[in-house]
């Protein structure tokens, strides 16, 4: 496992080992979707990856998907993160965050009665869970090409805001279906216009706020999530291949920290091969995720595949994931049933080895 274990210099920063933890959804925030002390401890546990990727929040208010998510986009959130960096950088990690918009996996019943927004008016055929239960997606409101430069202007906000919580760097999620990943892709995208039709215009909202949050903290502390084959949120592209190819080669134009790619899709909807066209296009560091063993990642990042794995579940479960493929040790198993639940089981109460490794 030496490959892992190398140091990485990403954009602006180095960064130990190239295991790092993906972002994810686990609703311990509080009301008025404020970070808080439980959800410092658990990334703080976990600051022995390369790179913590913390999870998706809110950058503009009135637009949650997930209940009991995170913000940033007000001073109180920016004092509850700031509890997390703090947590996270004494225990000695280093932590970006996540910059979100959901989209039209937004629901009425999670923001106060508000319609949910998208490039065109076509519903997730699911789901979502909410306060009154489970009920299906509404069908959102096609967004106005002059409502655009409010969202990359609010994104920008959250920039700033996430550099005044302390962060090491922002993530743009581009992936799974919310509002930036809507725009990219063909199935949910009909819009005419600059941007709809080509790919070009349909990356245009992303790189627009690529080029915004850039201007705050400087492209080398800034990466991009993406997840061309993903059929998330009831997802598809006619062609992820050429989507992938045009985009990572659009994206040599700005000096990013790292381009994060979720490989496959977990629902089987589509295959295919999206990381050798990427890698081919793209000059810049390269993060593969979804489904990695340690094993898969050491022979990928040897070979020149990635430079660098972000795991998901298996960081969710075992804090100390760097310091148990190591040694070698067997790792913890998930309790899905409290992936997102509100309190601490589940979430800061999963075992790390005793007694932990000299390091």
């Amino acid at each position: 496992m030496n490959t892992l274990f190398s140091p990485l210099k990403l954009g602006a920063l180095t960064v130990p080992n190239r295991i790092f933890m993906a972002p994810l959804t686990r609703c311990r925030a509080g009301g008025e979707h404020l970070p808080n002390a439980l959800m410092a401890q658990y990334y703080a546990q976990r600051a022995s990856a390369g790179l913590i990727i913390a999870e998706a929040t809110m950058a503009i208010e009135g637009n949650s998907a997930f209940w009991k998510e995170p913000g940033i986009h007000s001073e109180a959130q920016v004092t509850g993160w700031k509890l997390v960096t703090d947590a996270v950088h004494t225990a000695g990690g280093r932590i970006f965050l996540q910059l979100w918009h959901g989209g039209r996996a937004c629901h009425p019943l999670l923001n106060h009665g508000a319609q949910p927004v998208a490039p065109s008016a076509i519903a997730i055929a699911d789901e979502v869970r909410t306060p009154e239960g489970k009920k299906p997606y509404t069908v959102p409101r096609e967004l106005r090409d002059d409502e655009l430069p409010g969202i990359v202007e609010s994104f920008k906000k959250a920039a700033q805001n996430a550099s005044a919580a302390g962060f090491d760097g922002i993530e743009i999620h581009g992936a799974n279906g919310y509002l930036l990943d809507e725009f990219l892709r063909d199935g949910s995208n009909k819009r005419t216009g600059v941007y709809g039709g080509s790919i070009a215009n349909r990356a245009r909202l992303t790189l627009e706020v690529l080029e915004a949050v850039s201007a705050v903290w400087g492209s080398e502390r800034v990466g991009l999530r993406i997840s061309p084959l993903s059929s998330y949120n009831s997802m598809i592209d006619s062609d992820p291949a050429g989507l992938s190819s045009w985009l990572a080669a659009r994206l040599n134009d700005y000096r990013l920290a790292y381009l994060h790619v979720i490989r496959g899709d977990v629902y089987r909807q589509q295959s295919g091969d999206v990381l050798t066209p990427i890698r081919q296009h793209y000059n810049g560091i390269l993060i593969g995720n979804m489904g990695y063993s340690a094993e898969e990642a050491e022979r990928d990042i040897a070979a020149g595949k990635v430079d660098a794995v972000a795991f998901g579940v298996s960081f969710l479960a075992n804090p100390d994931l760097p310091a148990r493929i190591k040694t070698g040790a067997p790792l913890n198993e998930p309790n899905p049933a409290t992936f997102y639940t509100f309190d601490a089981e589940g979430y800061t109460d999963y075992p790390t080895l005793n007694p932990a490794p000299e390091h």
